[in-house]
C-alpha cells in the first residue's frame, strides 16, 4: 500500500533505514485532503463568481444589442418613409404635364 501512495504523494509515507516506503503516515492523510479540499473549494468559488460576472456581461450585452437593434429599426423605418415621399414625389412630377410659355 506505502509504494501505491507514494506515486501519489511521497511525503506520506514513512521509510525505512533504506529509504523504501514501508507505511502509510495515516495522521498526514486528513491534513492533506483537507488542505486538498479547501484549494478545490476556494476554485470552485472563484470559478463559480467568473460565471456570475459572464452572464451578468452576457445579459448587458443582450440589452445593448436590443437596444441598438430598435434605434436601427427606427432608423430603417424613417429612411423608408423618406424614399416613399421622395418616390411620390417623383411619380407626381413624372406625370404632371409640362406647359413652356413662350412670349410672342
Amino acid at each position: 500500500m506505502a509504494e501505491e501512495v507514494e506515486k501519489v504523494n511521497p511525503d506520506l509515507v514513512a521509510r525505512d533505514d533504506q529509504g523504501r516506503p514501508y507505511s502509510v503516515r495515516y495522521e498526514a492523510v486528513n491534513a492533506m485532503l483537507l488542505n486538498e479540499f479547501l484549494k478545490e473549494h476556494r476554485k470552485v468559488e472563484e470559478q463559480q463568481a467568473t460565471i456570475t460576472e459572464l452572464k451578468s456581461t452576457v445579459a448587458q450585452q443582450e440589452m445593448d444589442f436590443q437596444a441598438i437593434a430598435a434605434h436601427q429599426q427606427k432608423q430603417i423605418e424613417a429612411l423608408t418613409t423618406g424614399l416613399q415621399k421622395v418616390s411620390a414625389h417623383l411619380e407626381l412630377s413624372k406625370a404632371a404635364p409640362q406647359t413652356v410659355l413662350t412670349n410672342r
